[in-house]
């Protein structure tokens, strides 16, 4: 068992068909570490890559952020919602558009989980919903690459799925040895992710381990758990998780909160379903 846990790891990191984050990336964390840099220098780089650029305004502009007036420039982007997230609204949309064609309904899920985080975060009273809300549009990557670097394995999976009426994620530790959220932590350490990201790629599944951001990874769980409940897309099972109640105590979220929520997120997944958040704006 130990052997194929070790092949199926090797094969998930395999350098030259892992996705790839664009150049653009590497230039624009330089940029950021250096004091000296200004937040025009950061967009100038940003927007040197036109189809990237368009991505990234589509879905600043989508219902997950919910501001009142279009952002037309990365520089705006950038002033509102800072680095962090445009980081992972720039790797999520270099592996999403992979998403659609490799699990259909991911992406949808994804988004969905998204929009209840950043509303969880903003009831909890927590600082920069918008970091949690990029953490719940990520928390799915795993089984994307699963699904690229061991096709074989999503047949598998799917008939335990089937066969044994559980959970994807049980699932594919029966399969594989561990799950999307292992995946996630060997991802978030190959692309040297922020430290609150990781947290809740990787511990969105088991909240109580989270050491350094448990609030992050909280929000993660929860919002994953009221996307299942509203059966937004699908993430591969038509289960709901486990609900840990530790994630009410992290987050002090009393019931009148949770519900007010609850209500956002219904009327937000309403927009959610007219949009159309891969494509490019005319095309």
């Amino acid at each position: 068992m130990q052997d194929l846990y070790l092949e199926n790891k090797n094969r998930i990191l395999s350098v030259k068909d892992l996705p790839t984050l664009p150049a653009v990336l590497d230039e624009v964390t330089e940029l950021v570490q250096d004091p000296g840099s200004s937040i025009d220098q950061i967009a100038k780089v940003i927007s040197k890559d036109q189809v990237l650029s368009a991505k990234v305004l589509k879905m600043v502009n989508s219902p997950i952020y919910g501001f009142p007036r279009r952002i037309g420039t990365i520089q705006h982007a950038l002033v509102l919602l800072g680095f962090n997230v445009i980081r992972g609204l720039i790797i999520s949309n270099s592996v999403f558009d992979i998403m659609t064609k490799n699990m259909v309904g991911l992406w949808e899920h994804s988004l969905g989980c998204a929009i209840a985080c950043a509303g969880i975060a903003r009831e909890a009273d927590l600082k920069d919903p918008e970091e949690y809300s990029v953490a719940g549009l990520l928390h799915d990557l795993g089984k994307l690459v699963s699904i690229i670097q061991l096709p074989e394995i999503k047949e598998e999976v799917d008939a335990l799925v089937q066969e044994k009426d559980i959970t994807y994620y049980q699932a594919e530790k029966e399969v594989m040895g561990f799950a999307h959220d292992r995946i996630n932590a060997w991802l978030a350490d190959h692309w040297n992710l922020p430290l609150r990201l990781r947290e809740g790629l990787v511990w969105h599944h088991r909240p109580k381990s989270a050491q350094h951001y448990p609030e992050v990874a909280c929000v993660v769980h929860l919002g994953d758990f009221l996307a299942r409940i509203f059966q937004v897309g699908n993430s591969g099972d038509d289960q709901v998780n486990y609900l840990d109640k530790y994630v009410f105590k992290v987050l002090n979220l009393h019931q009148d909160k949770l519900e007010k929520a609850i209500e956002h997120l219904d009327s937000e997944l309403v927009e959610l379903r007219g949009f159309s958040p891969v494509a490019t704006e005319g095309g």
